[in-house]
């Protein structure tokens, strides 16, 4: 494992300080849309299975319900992903850790009869509570 790099630049390391674990903007929309609904949930939420423990951005406990929304540089997305062009290296390895790690707890918590639904930073709010609210009604 390559160690962690020194920031390329003060402003760069003022970025990456201000990037949040939990109420990022797409997922502070998401919680209001829901709330809006009449609908109640827990937010981060410490979940155990046998072999992750995980908390996910939003849980409905009753249903079973774990919705991440991860964001498109951390989580790799396929269509917004951006790759730094400084210290390449640790961040190729810790970018493909965090894809690995978001598959592990996905079946992890599959396994345990948990449904998950994962969405994109770049997804409109209406969408995922579009999502969200079709699989909240199949409960």
């Amino acid at each position: 494992m390559i160690p962690y790099p020194t920031a390329s630049s003060p402003s760069i390391s003022a970025v990456m300080r201000g990037n949040r674990r939990r109420d990022t903007g797409p997922e502070l929309r998401l919680r209001s849309a829901l709330h809006a609904q009449g609908l109640r949930y827990r937010v981060d939420y410490p979940i155990r299975t046998l072999s992750v423990r995980v908390r996910p951005d939003i849980v409905f406990t009753k249903q079973r319900l774990a919705i991440f929304v991860d964001g498109c540089f951390f989580h790799a997305c396929p269509t917004h992903g951006t790759r730094p062009r400084q210290n390449v290296q640790y961040w190729e390895q810790k970018l493909e850790r965090n894809v690995l790690r978001d598959r592990r707890v996905t079946e992890a918590l599959r396994e345990e009869r948990w449904t998950v639904i994962r969405l994109w930073e770049h997804q409109p709010t209406d969408e995922g509570l579009k999502i969200v609210m079709e699989v909240l009604q199949r409960s």
